[in-house]
């Protein structure tokens, strides 16, 4: 089943506007929502996972009206949101069991055989009686995916999952992730680009409540073949390089930046043409709505 986000809107009291008509087709898979701090997508998290109300707008998973029938999603949805809290002082165990219940898994026996393949699946069984304060930022999240997966899910949500993982417990919750979203709908919210390129099938750009890209990582890249161009320059020359050029990003290699520009022709006889990637798109798409945004001011 689809999750269709029909023009979602949401402005806070205090007069934040977190969401200005989101429309998004979500499809089974891996579905990645990129986007900056503050732009809005734990906004969509929360209003997808029944926690927070739109002031307009709708959402349906297959034929569950998400905004009207929460008890329904709530049973079919898995979610982790980007601060939870655990019981420094019980363990994985007991912690998932808890969670079972609360899930309504009443049948003890189906609930120990879940909870013993839910520690197995996320390489918790061996460390499943030690307490979780004492567990790593990896292993608390590949905890919480445990706690999402209850009782098998339809939609999973995951909210900047491996902001703060070290490399090698970001590459296991990717992998557990990869395998997760095969046969379901689930959405991966963060400003990793790496994370989106590296698993999902589909991906939107957000920023200051707006979508301002959807498609395939493949599509949204080759849309920007043949028009980005790079350049080694001196630190000296970046900030006229910026005035002169659509820089979209200036990273240092070996203490010089390599600058990425956006042109349709050869800016520059110094300038080479770059393979596009998707943090081309990213950094691309965030330098249009910032100007945008000027143009407006």
């Amino acid at each position: 089943m689809d999750l269709v986000v029909t023009n979602l809107s949401k402005t806070y009291s205090n007069g934040v506007r977190a969401l200005n008509d989101i429309t998004l087709q979500i499809p089974k898979g891996m579905f990645g929502l990129l986007g900056p701090n503050g732009a809005g997508k734990s906004s969509l998290m929360r209003t997808i996972a029944t926690l927070q109300e739109p002031d307009s707008g709708s959402i349906m998973l297959g034929d569950i009206d998400v905004l009207k029938q929460k008890e329904d999603v709530r049973k079919i949805l898995g979610y982790l949101p980007q601060e939870f809290g655990l019981y420094p002082n019980l363990s994985a165990e007991n912690i998932l069991d808890h969670f079972a219940v609360l899930k309504g898994i009443t049948n003890t026996k189906e609930r120990n055989e879940q909870v013993k393949a839910l520690l197995g699946r996320t390489n918790l069984y061996d460390v499943r009686k030690k307490n979780v304060g004492g567990y790593s930022g990896g292993m608390k999240q590949r905890l919480g995916i445990a706690i999402a997966l209850l009782g098998n899910p339809k939609l999973i949500i995951v909210d900047e999952p491996t902001a703060g993982l070290d490399p090698t417990e970001r590459y296991r919750f990717l992998n557990l992730l990869g395998e997760i979203g095969e046969n379901i709908v689930v959405i991966l919210s963060t400003h990793i680009v790496e994370d989106v390129r590296e698993l999902c099938s589909n991906m939107a750009i957000i920023a200051k409540g707006n979508v301002l890209l959807s498609g395939t990582p493949d599509d949204v890249v080759n849309d920007l073949r043949g028009k980005i161009w790079k350049q080694r320059i001196e630190k000296s020359e970046l900030a006229a390089m910026m005035q002169s050029h659509k820089v979209i990003s200036a990273n240092l290699v070996a203490g010089k930046p390599l600058v990425h520009v956006y042109a349709d022709e050869q800016p520059g006889e110094l300038f080479t043409q770059s393979e596009p990637n998707l943090e081309d798109v990213y950094f691309n798409e965030m330098h249009k709505a910032a100007n945008k945004q000027q143009v407006e001011a």
